[in-house]
């Protein structure tokens, strides 16, 4: 294929991932913004003068920044896993895979769907969160940077676990059992220095932690975890997710009928 006929590919297959979370924004955009805003009432509203400040913030600035990251990470993970096997139980994915469109090209426009409507979500929150808390913007590039690097991870984590399902109770599993705890044990709500010892070392191995305390570092200025590990820790997350991706789609494994 021609670069041009590459482009048009990706284009091609980035646009309808677009189209298909926009044509149904009831069931996409709009159940994000009702369950952050109603965070923001609970712990921001009713609960957050009670906590007091947290990390030299007030508390509702120091959740905003974890909740918004955890609408991204939710939402690029969902629509991937739901659109890639939504296409391989359609059988729609064994013609891209007998077409001539390079394997990089179909991960990349699937995994670009996930990062347009994790920026399209995580949008709605930033402006949502406005309204309850003062957000500055420490660093831009960090928080650019790092908002792009973790859409990407799971829009990637999101394929594999499509490739993988058997069924539509499949894709619902690991973000039930695995993403949800990890998000919400990941520093959203509170602070990892104010756990014991043995609760702050494990927490460090929660990779989560240092996405949504790099993101607040990239807002706030405040971070538990050194910022540079964060970007080498999830850059080689990425490269590792992305090279067995494309193994996957070159091997068919679980695709082809």
């Amino acid at each position: 294929m021609t670069p041009r006929e590459k482009w048009v590919a990706f284009v091609t297959i980035l646009l309808r991932e677009v189209r298909r979370f926009l044509r149904i924004w009831p069931q996409t955009l709009l159940p994000p913004a009702i369950t952050i805003t109603l965070y923001f009432l609970i712990f921001g509203a009713l609960i957050g003068p009670r906590i007091g400040p947290m990390a030299g913030v007030s508390y509702i600035e120091f959740v905003a920044p974890g909740l918004i990251m955890m609408s991204i990470i939710t939402n690029t993970y969902g629509n991937v896993v739901s659109s890639f096997y939504g296409a391989k139980f359609g059988r729609s994915v064994e013609e891209l895979l007998v077409s001539p469109v390079p394997n990089w090209i179909i991960l990349t426009g699937f995994v670009a769907g996930g990062v347009a409507r994790g920026l399209a979500v995580g949008a709605i929150a930033t402006v949502l969160s406005l309204f309850f808390a003062r957000l500055s913007l420490s660093h831009a590039g960090i928080v650019l940077a790092m908002v792009l690097l973790t859409a990407v991870l799971f829009s990637l984590a999101g394929f594999i676990n499509a490739v993988f399902a058997r069924s539509f109770d499949d894709i619902s599993i690991i973000p039930t059992f695995v993403l949800t705890p990890l998000t919400y044990l990941g520093g959203v709500f509170y602070s990892v220095e104010l756990l014991p010892d043995f609760w702050r070392t494990l927490s460090h191995l929660n990779p989560i932690l240092y996405m949504i305390n790099t993101f607040r570092y990239g807002v706030l200025g405040v971070s538990d975890v050194p910022v540079g590990v964060a970007f080498a820790l999830v850059g080689v997350f990425v490269v590792a997710l992305y090279a067995y991706s494309l193994y996957l789609l070159r091997t068919s494994k679980g695709l082809r009928s």
